[in-house]
């Protein structure tokens, strides 16, 4: 697209529910639909519409264009321009612009213009009480759409390092930034004691010959920025690390940095994952790290017998991944699930694509976002996930009040309705929601264990929300502190 199509298309992607009039003209007119329209006053300039108009197909999308369509087609002066100017501004306060809608209709139509165009092009206009761009914002929005888009199409790895060393901020988390930049071709590589500095970096021998992100220990859940670059980078900077108490020793951190590092799996380039690094720890409980000269450098109670501990599930791994990293690059979640929702006849996210409009689905995932806006009467967009990429679904206000605790509460949710699609944008509309929170216990160690003892019925068949089985939320094992959170919350605008 031109650098000005992208100008247009900030400017429409936020309609207010009148500035919405505008939008699906201008789309239509856009991909040819309907040709065009610039009417004229009687007796007055053919084209005096079409020169105000006619980059945006005959319909006004900028405040200016508002402007000076109130001073050419309506004959407003400097003063009612002005007035017309700051009611649009005040678009907070409704009911502020409607004060002018009968002095330019009026005058409109006594230049020769039909009522009914003067009606809709005020109606247009009203628009931007509720939402408008300046052309001039429009255009430097878009500026930084473009430089935005323009690297991360030619160095992804940059794009999504610089987007993680800002975090938090925005629309979307951490393990969606990842796992969008992995689609795109970039090798990310985990924490690891050896390798990473507090920021995600970039280093050479990723795929393809690009570089590859690595991930900054601003990552693991509670560590200090301060103490990890004076005291852990500064140690590594000196000699390489030989295990983890020679961490630990050099590094003077506290035993709970290395706890949560080794929760975090940071020490693969010792030769220990996660549960051998965890055991390693244990040993040090009581202890202090020996001074820096110490004569011998040896630890007090010498050499620890090795000991074979039992391999951690993977489920565990990737479910103590999102506990103290928020993402995991060994799996998704959802991922070891799919054998139950696929005997559910429940479709994972990718099979939307091939579904007809009004074609009726259920599909799960783990909530990302919703979203509430003001403008929306009510309507409730919601971002799921599973391993196979995102699906989107629009909850209306009367769905919304009848499965509120569950569109509001749910980790994992269950949406049963009808597909909605034109061209490539695929909704689902929600007649039904089901929480499916407690099937993410499954994951994790105690869960499963806490799943075998519990009746089959309840599991096999978990009641539906607001169903008067439960009056409260499915229960949760206690087992690990961790455990209480097998994923970390949606990102929630209202």
């Amino acid at each position: 697209k031109c650098f000005y199509d992208l100008v247009i298309e900030v400017a429409i992607v936020r309609p207010g529910p009148i500035q919405g009039d505008m939008v699906h003209p201008y789309l239509r007119r856009r991909d040819g639909i309907e040709e065009p329209d610039y009417p004229a006053p009687k007796g007055g300039d053919p084209n005096e519409l079409r020169n105000i108009l006619e980059k945006t197909l005959g319909v006004p999308l900028f405040q200016e264009q508002a402007m000076r369509i109130a001073m050419t087609a309506a004959g407003f002066d400097d003063s009612e321009v002005n007035e017309l100017r700051k009611a649009m501004a005040a678009f907070r306060r409704r009911g502020t612009i409607e004060k002018l809608e009968e002095k330019m209709v009026s005058k409109m139509v006594e230049r020769g213009y039909a009522r009914e165009f003067a009606q809709r092009c005020f109606n247009q206009i009203k628009g931007f009480g509720e939402y408008g761009f300046p052309e001039s914002h429009a255009a430097s929005f878009a500026h930084l759409v473009y430089v935005s888009a323009w690297i991360k199409k030619h160095h992804p790895a940059a794009f999504c390092a610089a987007l993680l060393n800002s975090q938090p901020m925005g629309f979307y988390a951490p393990a969606q930034l990842v796992r969008d930049a992995r689609d795109n071709g970039v090798e990310v590589r985990p924490v690891d004691v050896s390798h990473s500095d507090w920021d995600c970096t970039l280093e050479a021998g990723g795929a393809d010959g690009r570089p590859a992100l690595r991930l900054g220990f601003r990552q693991v859940d509670g560590m200090s920025q301060d103490e990890t670059e004076k005291k852990l980078l500064v140690a590594r900077a000196v000699a390489p690390f030989a295990d983890v108490y020679d961490l630990w020793r050099r590094a003077g951190v506290r035993l709970q940095t290395i706890e949560r590092l080794a929760a975090a799996d940071a020490f693969r380039s010792l030769g220990l994952d996660r549960r051998q690094a965890l055991w390693e720890v244990k040993a040090f409980d009581g202890a202090e790290p020996l001074p820096l000269f110490a004569w011998s450098e040896t630890r007090e109670a010498g050499a620890e017998p090795a000991v074979a501990l039992p391999q951690m599930p993977l489920p565990d791994h990737v479910v103590t991944d999102y506990q103290t990293l928020r993402l995991s690059l060994k799996a998704h979640p959802v991922a070891f699930l799919r054998g139950g929702l696929t005997r559910r006849r429940i479709l994972s996210c990718a099979d939307l694509r091939t579904t007809r409009n009004g074609q009726w689905v259920t599909v799960a995932g783990v909530v990302l976002v919703r979203q509430q806006p003001g403008t929306a009467k009510g309507v409730i967009f919601m971002t799921i996930e599973d391993e196979t990429g995102i699906a989107n679904a629009v909850v209306w206000a009367k769905t919304m009040a009848r499965y509120r605790r569950v569109v509001m509460a749910s980790r994992l949710v269950v949406i049963h309705g009808r597909v909605q699609r034109k061209d490539n944008i695929i909704h689902v509309v929600a007649a039904r929601l089901d929480d499916r929170t407690e099937w993410l216990d499954l994951l994790s160690e105690s869960g499963r264990e806490a799943m075998l003892i519990a009746p089959a019925d309840e599991i096999q068949h978990p009641p539906a929300p607001g169903s008067g089985t439960h009056a409260t939320a499915p229960p949760r094992w206690s087992g690990h502190p961790r455990n209480e959170r097998i994923l970390p919350k949606s990102r929630d605008f209202h």
